[in-house]
């Protein structure tokens, strides 16, 4: 298995033009678009659909007029919207229900991928899940891609790859995701990295401290959601 990592939304943005058919990507954006996402499938959300922006996201809504509006913008819940994108707005009234959400760079970042041969969505919650499923399946190539933040670099999300890439042993590493495996080794928990992010301090600044713990928990979930023709549904077990 060859694994590579694209690092940012720079990086993020040539996906479209890339070949990626025999590719797996696994996108992270852990603070917080794809761990509400691992939240809500883990409490029976039947289908998300991530869309890049406010206004895909109303047409679509047009289209599944049932489904749940989600989303934020500069980290705050879209004006409109029912739900914003705290982790714990995805626990409650979300079994059953489709929802449709854009954020500013996690549901930009699944879109970019869509045209690979699979789209797993990651977050330090479903980390144990995600590695089983990739040794289960075994993909030539894999890709962890790091959401961001705007248009920077985001800790939290490389952090995340490299626990996910930990469990690789002898396979071959791009010089990207190779540096990613010092990165651990610079924090003693997952919950004192996210504190460390940017994302993270901003976070508990406004009082969300408790987002950035829910996010930081390893494996919490057994679950795994592909996207296919746009769509997040959660594997069988």
């Amino acid at each position: 298995m060859w694994i590579d990592v694209a690092l940012n939304p720079a990086e993020i943005a040539l996906l479209p033009g890339r070949a990626l058919a025999d590719t797996t990507c696994v996108v992270f954006d852990v603070l917080r678009a794809t761990s509400s996402m691992v939240t809500a499938l883990a409490h029976g959300a039947t289908a998300i659909h991530p869309v890049s922006t406010i206004e895909e996201a109303l047409a679509l809504h047009q289209k599944l007029p049932g489904a749940v509006l989600a989303g934020e913008r500069h980290g705050e819940r879209i004006d409109g919207f029912a739900l914003g994108n705290s982790p714990f707005e995805y626990r409650e009234e979300v079994r059953g229900r489709t929802l449709v959400t854009t954020t500013t760079n996690g549901t930009v970042a699944l879109r970019s991928c869509a045209h690979a041969g699979r789209v797993l969505v990651g977050a330090l919650l479903n980390l144990g899940a995600l590695g089983a499923e990739i040794r289960r399946h075994a993909p030539e190539r894999l890709l962890l891609v790091c959401a961001g933040t705007f248009e920077e670099f985001a800790l939290e999300d490389a952090f995340a790859a490299a626990l996910l890439l930990q469990g690789f042993e002898g396979a071959e590493l791009s010089d990207a995701a190779r540096a990613l495996l010092a990165l651990p080794g610079a924090y003693d928990s997952p919950l004192n990295a996210l504190r460390s992010a940017r994302n993270g301090r901003v976070l508990e600044s406004k009082g969300r401290g408790a987002e950035v713990e829910w996010c930081a928990q390893c494996s919490l979930y057994p679950v795994v959601g592909e996207m296919q023709e746009g769509c997040v549904a959660a594997l069988a077990p």
